[in-house]
């Protein structure tokens, strides 16, 4: 999928076999052949310029003083809350963890002592790195330790309960003019801020898992949220060296609407009879680091099951295909089959050494195709148009109101193929008619999910 890598080779061999002038022209012209390229093109006004001006604050409100961070507050210290005490204290913040009882508290921190052990071990941190990091984190059970923060994120599991009861313990213990923000991956916020005393404080700070290794933080603006809220968000997450991108409330808010729309495209190709592996790999070969089976069984089949049943019981049966439903639910109910959490999804989870491996008894759910009858081409253009398709809504939506945010989100939170500069670039790569005209053709093949927005 990149020009470069082949145009280098051609370099090298062609290069060796005539005088160094004549070596250095060919490089020239192989270079400049690749500079003209939409690829290169894309790529470098997604990663080089929208990406430098995001991480340089193109989207604080300009007119909000620069805030002083002293101290963050992490409440809910499993792996997602610790990690984010670890990003806060590697950025030289005081950070407290807190959790229901010490001992809870206490295995967050051990977390973060974990990750510095593993920078240790590479030569990226040394025994001093890790004492003054540890020294940052308080663990603790107690709400009281929050009095002086500026921000706290609550980091508790995906349940509307669990996470009101948290707000209001937190909203007692803080400073009025602290911001309060939930890693929530799918609740919308203006929901969750109904039950603030302050929802103008109120803001959506979205992390990815593994913190420490993810690059994008999504904020998410709730209905009520403020500029002052949104500036100190935009502000911590680039002083913890994260790329933030602004997104209004909705429902999945963006990135997870497009991941969401790479998995159910997998689940349509599996209904239909294409072999498993095919999918895997045609999802690689378009540019998507993992395929979308993969994937699933990371972020839990059960998941899927629970987020299809949410979608059915409050948008009603429009909102889900019933027969995606079927599926999960033979895998869960049915198989036991969860994800990697229960070392068995749509892949088997063997010890190690031994490497996971497609589960055998996918291929007896659905009558399966003749592979050599696949269309791999069209597989790959299908998980690229069915996701930009769904980047597009949500610009369409005003969800995203930056299209630099759009694509960069894109690449750096599920690594949408890079190459074509993000979701919209990929559209503008080709040109908007040529992309309609493609997205039309699918759409009279294999349904709904390829009609285009206006």
């Amino acid at each position: 999928n990149y020009p470069g890598a082949a145009a280098i080779l051609k370099c090298v061999y062609e290069g060796l076999l005539v005088p160094f002038d004549t070596g250095l022209r060919i490089e020239q012209r192989y270079f400049t052949n690749v500079l003209m390229t939409t690829e290169a093109g894309m790529m470098i006004r997604s990663l080089f310029v929208s990406l430098q001006e995001l991480n340089k604050g193109a989207r604080r409100p300009k007119d909000v003083k620069p805030s002083k961070i002293k101290k963050v507050g992490i409440v809910g210290a499993g792996f997602m809350g610790a990690s984010i005490g670890y990003a806060t204290a590697k950025a030289g913040f005081r950070a407290v963890l807190i959790d229901r009882d010490q001992e809870a508290a206490d295995k967050g921190k051990a977390i973060s002592a974990d990750l510095i052990t593993k920078d240790m071990q590479k030569g990226r941190a040394t025994q001093a790195d890790k004492d003054a990091l540890l020294g940052l984190i308080e663990a603790t059970p107690d709400y009281a330790a929050l009095a002086n923060c500026d921000l706290v994120i609550e980091a508790v599991f995906e349940d509307r309960d669990v996470k009101r009861v948290v707000t209001e313990k937190a909203e007692a213990a803080i400073k009025s003019s602290a911001i309060m923000a939930s890693n929530t991956s799918t609740l919308p916020i203006t929901g969750l801020a109904k039950v603030s005393a302050r929802p103008k404080n109120f803001i959506g700070i979205h992390f990815f898992s593994p913190v420490d290794k993810m690059m994008l933080v999504e904020i998410i603006m709730g209905k009520k949220t403020g500029e002052k809220a949104l500036a100190l968000a935009l502000d911590y997450v680039r002083a913890i060296k994260k790329t933030p991108i602004v997104v209004n409330d909705t429902r999945g808010f963006y990135v997870n609407r497009c991941v969401l729309q790479y998995m159910s495209e997998a689940y349509n190709m599996l209904i239909e009879g294409v072999p498993a592996i095919m999918i895997e790999n045609a999802a690689k070969m378009a540019g998507m680091p993992v395929g979308p089976l993969s994937l699933n069984d990371e972020t839990a089949i059960d998941l899927s099951q629970k987020i299809l049943k949410a979608a059915l019981a409050d948008l009603g049966p429009k909102a889900i295909n019933p027969k995606h439903l079927d599926l999960v639910n033979a895998m869960v109910d049915k198989h036991d089959r969860k994800g990697r959490k229960n070392g068995k999804g749509f892949y088997d989870y063997p010890a190690k050494p031994a490497k996971k491996h497609i589960w055998p008894g996918l291929k007896d759910l659905y009558p399966q195709q003749n592979p050599d009858k696949v269309n791999v081409a069209e597989l790959k253009e299908r998980f690229l148009t069915v996701i930009a398709l769904e980047a597009a809504r949500v610009m369409e939506e005003g969800i995203v109101t930056d299209p630099r945010e759009a694509d960069v989100g894109s690449i750096l939170a599920f690594g949408f193929a890079p190459y074509t500069g993000g979701t919209l670039s990929y559209i503008d790569g080709m040109g908007a008619a040529q992309f309609v005209k493609r997205a039309k053709a699918l759409q009279k093949k294999y349904g709904p999910q390829y009609k285009v927005p206006k």
